[in-house]
């Protein structure tokens, strides 16, 4: 059976466990990164898309068969992410999303209340573009993974947010949509309308300008020299001219290169060295930042996800700790380096 031919025909054998076990893990990525668009959260998102996989194998006994195995468990999992994002209070955010710039550095703790959007290893995207998509999307797979995206649609209610990924990252028609939320055609399609409107006002980052490859790569080796040599000078001059700096779980960012300047020019003093690991996480350059501690190891500090183009970069966010601790973990990147 093929996992996207309707099943509902008196031509078509019923589907087996067999048939669900198989088509359920090959679209096991691209649900987890559908949870991941939902929730932003790298964590919520594996959750969500076990809970889904249980859910369908308790109740496969009552699929109906009218649709594919792959629609359902669609269904499934974008409930269960509307469920998780239902809860109160529960939307993931950003520091520049909560106050305004700061110009002093931060005092006191990381915020532990907050729920920070988390970022995403590209390592999970292997294999994708998404099986599930249709022939309409209107984001291609790196449109609908970067983080500016991911934190921009995190801000609309969740249904609007579930409408958007079904019908434009995933290319569904709006009665597909309608069957997966039990809704109207027409409700679905002016809850559509209302997305795109909203997202349109807050993903800055859509128009991005392009940067060639080997310009991206030089920029990046400067990047890793000036971090490995605290090169502030270099560093600097890396940045544009109203690049933002944000480090959750602290609520302070900084934004301009003379703030950023500032920030780094108090801290990096504190720290004996720094050593960088490419990772790459949101199809964007992002580092794992290593500092040397007195014992003379290499410890793990935090997550580097940086957003660019030809003229420089433009932001630059550090998962910090405690945050960065199981990130480092979902990156599969060790605690401490080896000498």
């Amino acid at each position: 059976m093929r996992d996207n031919a309707p099943v509902g025909s008196s031509n078509a054998a019923p589907p087996s466990r067999a048939d669900f076990t198989r088509v359920a893990e090959a679209h096991r990525r691209a649900l987890k990164l559908h949870c991941y668009r939902m929730l932003g959260s790298l964590h919520e998102a594996e959750d969500a898309v076990q809970e889904t996989m249980l859910r369908a194998w308790r109740g496969f006994d009552d699929f109906e068969a009218r649709a594919s195995i792959k629609n359902w468990l669609y269904r499934i999992a974008t409930n269960v992410a509307l469920n998780t994002a239902s809860r109160s209070n529960h939307r993931r955010t950003m520091p520049d999303q909560l106050d305004g710039p700061s110009i002093q550095r931060p005092q006191g703790r990381p915020d532990s209340e907050a729920q920070w959007i988390e970022p995403y290893p590209d390592a999970e995207l292997e294999s994708l573009p998404d099986p599930a998509a249709g022939p309409d999307v209107r984001y291609e797979l790196r449109e609908s993974v970067r983080f500016a995206f991911i934190t921009a649609i995190q801000q609309l209610p969740a249904r609007q947010r579930a409408v958007l990924l079904l019908a434009d990252v995933l290319g569904w028609s709006a009665i597909e949509v309608a069957a997966v939320l039990d809704a109207s055609v027409a409700s679905v399609n002016s809850a559509l309308q209302r997305a795109r409107a909203r997202l349109a006002t807050l993903d800055g980052d859509a128009r991005q300008a392009p940067i060639a490859d080997d310009q991206q790569r030089s920029l990046l080796k400067r990047y890793v020299q000036a971090w490995e040599s605290a090169d502030l000078e270099r560093f600097v001059s890396l940045l544009k001219e109203d690049a933002v700096y944000s480090m959750p779980p602290w609520r302070e960012w900084y934004r301009g290169r003379t703030s950023i300047a500032d920030f780094f020019r108090a801290v990096w003093p504190a720290y004996r060295g720094f050593r960088l690991v490419s990772v790459g996480a949101n199809l964007q350059p992002a580092f794992a930042l290593y500092s040397l501690g007195a014992e003379g190891c290499w410890n793990a500090h935090s997550i580097q996800l940086l957003a660019l183009d030809e003229s420089g970069i433009g932001a630059m966010t550090m998962f910090m700790q405690p945050l960065a601790q199981k990130l480092f973990t979902a990156f599969r990147l060790p605690a401490v380096l080896e000498p």
